[in-house]
């Protein structure tokens, strides 16, 4: 059998004297080590290699010493001073120009709500607003107009009798309003429970009707046009939307509907969301603050300019006509709420945001409800941008700064330049970086920027600056969910129109005697989040390397904490006394 050898690099070439001598070659007894840079095998079955050559070599390329140390060393930074750096340096600055893109955006947002609440500019001031008169005998209802309130749910075990308790006692004439349950159930179980609750109301008086599908297709789009098919959704002018877990006080349609009734060319009344769990844990902390910035901020800011934001895709009152106008519900989305708002505006309908009418709601309690739901809304929008962008630029209703605003701003700054910019820059980049010396990372772009949109942020949050490193870490592992789902739903990857119901606890649910669902035993890789954890496992090395030789960075604090956070919610940490939801 012919010996086997195996190279781990080529021997160096020797220009000097001999390295063995005439003796060595005659007496092979005494030869010396193989020459680093090889070991040889005496044969495939036969005796093992020269353990002690071996280590020798790695010796020597560890410490420099070895002349193959050198050749890597060489090779290794000619690779990545000629081809790696030149790469990323092109990646650095593409992120340096979004980051001004997002910066600006954010700056021009936060200028415009500051400068609402430092006027005390409300709707009342651009459009109509007059309290309707009461119902008494001699006037009656007619005065009233007829009011559908829907509620789509699916196996909503835990929430259904808030949300039909709250629709049911709003205070609206019991002749001119319908409550229609759109139960999307697949669990009889709980079909029969809804179904009972709404024949409960109806003992009492209340005019609530229950629908239900024989498939789910379209989800949340289909259930909601499934049932403005019903007669007596024609005969409704207006149409409130609520969530399961959604619970409108009394007077909600007191202080919404005047707006669409003094004010023809307004299509969409949108209240704010507020949370009975906002205080649960860690999670909800943080999230009330991303929530608090898109209404304080975004909402505001597009209601007080352009008339235009995006429906919620609940806590809102729509003018029937401008649904039939703008085409209806469709499904080809995941945010069929803010497809239905865009083709509204398009044809030349207004919206009021009003921040003084709030809806409690609940927000998710567990870490992987909270990615599925971003991944929805973040895909969803991304996947709209890529219908709608030619619709929006050949629009004739609206103008080209509205245009602009809705191309510019709307979809591409906050669907896709939002995520990417965050996700690279901080999470891939900079960790990198510091691998790669001829790697140049403008300190406006990697400091000021962030200092920036940390204070814009901030500064409509000043109770909860005690949250904001929280927060900010916390983003900056959604950064990496958002980014790949805008991708998915900009290049129609597979699963961009998945959709996923948000998990409800029912913080306020206080009927014991509803009989809880079997809960299922959890997998180990259902506990865990593997993403996360391998990229906590990067950031750790990345920092170690940057702690050991910082050269001119000193980047490794900032990706030690970046790394716990990735390895805390890969364990689904979300700051109670339990770490698995």
């Amino acid at each position: 059998m012919l010996p086997s050898v195996i190279f781990l690099s080529p021997p160096p070439l020797s220009l000097g004297r001999p390295r063995y001598s005439a003796r060595d070659l005659t007496c092979p007894a005494r030869l010396r080590p193989p020459p680093a840079g090889f070991v040889l095998l005496r044969s495939a079955a036969g005796a093992p290699f020269d353990f002690q050559a071996a280590v020798s070599w790695l010796i020597g390329i560890l410490d420099g010493t070895s002349s193959a140390a050198a050749d890597v060393d060489g090779a290794w930074v000619a690779v990545r001073a000629g081809v790696i750096a030149p790469v990323l340096q092109v990646a650095v600055w593409a992120c340096m120009v979004m980051s001004v893109m997002l910066v600006v955006e954010a700056v021009y947002n936060s200028v415009i709500s500051l400068g609402v609440k430092a006027i005390g500019w409300r709707p009342e001031w651009r459009f109509k607003w007059k309290p309707l008169d009461s119902a008494d005998e001699e006037k009656g209802t007619a005065h009233f107009p007829m009011v559908l309130v829907q509620i789509p749910m699916y196996n909503e075990l835990e929430v259904y009798k808030l949300s039909i308790a709250a629709a049911c006692e709003l205070q609206w004439p019991k002749d001119r309003i319908v409550i229609q349950v759109l139960d999307d159930s697949t669990d009889p179980f709980i079909k029969n429970l809804v179904e009972l609750e709404c024949e409960h109301w109806v003992n009492k008086g209340v005019n609530i009707k229950y629908a239900t599908r024989t498939s789910r297709k379209g989800f949340k789009a289909g259930a909601l046009k499934k049932g403005m098919e019903c007669d007596y959704a024609w005969q409704s002018e207006y149409i409130a939307i609520f969530d399961a877990d959604f619970q409108p006080e009394p007077d909600f349609l007191l202080q919404t509907v005047p707006f669409l009734l003094h004010n023809p060319e307004v299509a969409l009344v949108q209240a704010r969301w507020s949370f009975v769990n906002d205080t649960t844990s860690l999670l909800t902390r943080v999230q009330k603050m991303f929530y608090d910035y898109h209404f304080k901020v975004e909402q505001e800011a597009g209601s007080a300019t352009f008339a235009f934001f995006s429906f919620n895709g609940t806590a809102g009152v729509w003018r029937t006509g401008a649904i039939r106008d703008a085409g209806g519900w469709k499904d080809r989305t995941t945010v069929e709420d803010m497809d239905l708002a865009v083709r509204a505006t398009l044809k030349g309908w207004k919206f009021v945001y009003v921040g003084d009418v709030r809806v409690k709601s609940e927000l998710p309690s567990t870490y992987k409800a909270y990615c599925r739901q971003q991944f929805r809304w973040s895909s969803g929008g991304a996947n709209l941008f890529r219908k709608m962008a030619k619709d929006v630029l050949f629009a004739k209703d609206i103008s080209l700064v509205k245009k602009f605003y809705m191309l510019y701003s709307f979809f591409f700054v906050r669907r896709v330049v939002a995520p990417t910019a965050a996700c690279i820059l901080y999470n891939v980049i900079i960790p990198i970086s510091v691998t790669i010396p001829e790697l140049y990372l403008p300190v406006w772009g990697v400091a000021y920027i962030p200092m920036v949109l940390t204070v814009v942020t901030a500064i409509r949050h000043p109770k909860n600056l005690h949250i904001l490193p929280f927060w900010i870490l916390f983003e900056s592992v959604m950064t990496l969910h958002r980014m790949r789902a805008a991708m998915t739903g900009l290049l129609e990857l597979e699963g961009f129109n998945q959709w996923i119901v948000t998990k409800k606890v029912g913080n306020d649910l206080e009927d014991t005697e509803v009989p809880l669902l079997q809960k299922t035993r959890k997998r180990l890789r259902d506990r865990v989040n593997l993403p996360e954890i391998g990229f906590s496992v990067f950031l750790f090395l990345c920092a170690s390397y940057n702690l050991v030789f910082h050269g001119k960075t000193s980047y490794y604090l900032y990706m030690y904490l970046q790394g716990l956070a990735f390895l805390l919610l890969g364990f689904n940490f979300t700051g109670n006394c339990s770490c698995y939801q």
